[in-house]
């Protein structure tokens, strides 16, 4: 089958990779364009672009697909479907239209939950014991196209990036098994009740609140565990919360206190030990090296 693929992160990696053991013809790759990162600020490709030159095929990284003369670019491909994986462009409806099969997304929720930019994330901070992957049919709507074949997966305290990792392997399983034989899946509407939306992340949603219960705050850990990083402030500093375990509610302290020499500190409800931790310009530790050169005192209250 003659596919156009328009991925930008990680995630959408494995889905290309397997497109081509499959044995697909990729007309062509189309990401983001790189953006500086880093100290440099040196201009970085999307790990898609990346994975696509090392296989050889065309890269396309538009700004934008609203210009006519890139559409007219797109439709030249002659493609047979196009595969979306968090792409992160909006795909006008001349791009929608063109492939022959239209546009198939890989979506990381069970829709209609969690529609929208961060999935993964809000499942997580919601506490979902499952969320999922589904393969979409794209129409104009934010992730309200018809749904073709869909797979869960447990949550089980994983954090983003454990999830995002299994999620991606999913959805190019299912992908692939879709195109095998397209005909069999019928398109089926995405139902009105139960539609939540992800949105996108932002920073200050990283900044731990003591107030709140040890099992939020567990989860923010975990949903924000590669990045930015929950974080909390202590003698002027930030420090990343990166890993942490939700101890007995019974345990007792103001919202913050920090209740021994170990980093178990008091929440609204409950208690959370710390586990892994990072100061900024740090690599990752446990709470011994931490507080070995950076002393918490039992009793401290943070912010």
């Amino acid at each position: 089958m003659r596919v156009i693929f328009m991925g930008s992160p990680a995630f959408a990696v494995p889905t290309l990779d397997a497109l081509v053991e499959a044995g697909h013809d990729i007309a062509a790759v189309y990401c983001q364009p790189p953006r500086p990162a880093n100290r440099g600020k040196k201009l970085q490709p999307t790990p898609v672009q990346t994975r696509a030159e090392e296989l050889g095929l065309e890269v396309r990284t538009p700004a934008r697909l609203r210009d006519e003369e890139e559409q007219q670019g797109f439709a030249a491909l002659q493609a047979d479907v196009a595969v979306v994986a968090a792409y992160g462009l909006i795909l006008p409806q001349p791009i929608l239209d063109a492939p022959r099969m239209g546009c198939v997304n890989v979506h990381a929720s069970l829709l209609p939950r969690w529609r929208g930019a961060a999935p993964i994330h809000r499942a997580i901070l919601a506490g979902d014991a499952v969320t999922g992957l589904t393969i979409m049919q794209m129409e104009a709507g934010l992730d309200t196209g018809p749904m073709l074949l869909t797979g869960e997966v447990p949550i089980n305290g994983k954090n983003a990036a454990e999830l995002t990792d299994e999620l991606a392997r999913l959805g190019a399983e299912l992908m692939v098994r879709y195109l095998q034989e397209p005909e069999r899946y019928v398109p089926v509407q995405q139902p009105e009740q139960g539609v939540t939306y992800a949105a996108k992340i932002d920073k200050a949603e990283a900044r731990i609140d003591w107030h709140r219960s040890a099992a939020e705050i567990e989860r923010q850990v975990r949903a924000f565990a590669s990045a930015p990083g929950a974080w909390f402030e202590v003698a002027g500093e930030r420090i990343k919360l990166l890993r942490a375990e939700e101890m007995d509610a019974r345990l007792r302290g103001h919202d913050g206190e920090v209740l021994d020499d170990g980093l178990l500190i008091a929440c609204g409800e409950g208690a959370l030990q710390a586990t892994l931790v990072q100061r900024a310009g740090r690599g990752p530790m446990s709470p011994d090296e931490l507080l070995r050169g950076f002393p918490i005192p039992k009793g401290t209250v943070l912010a």
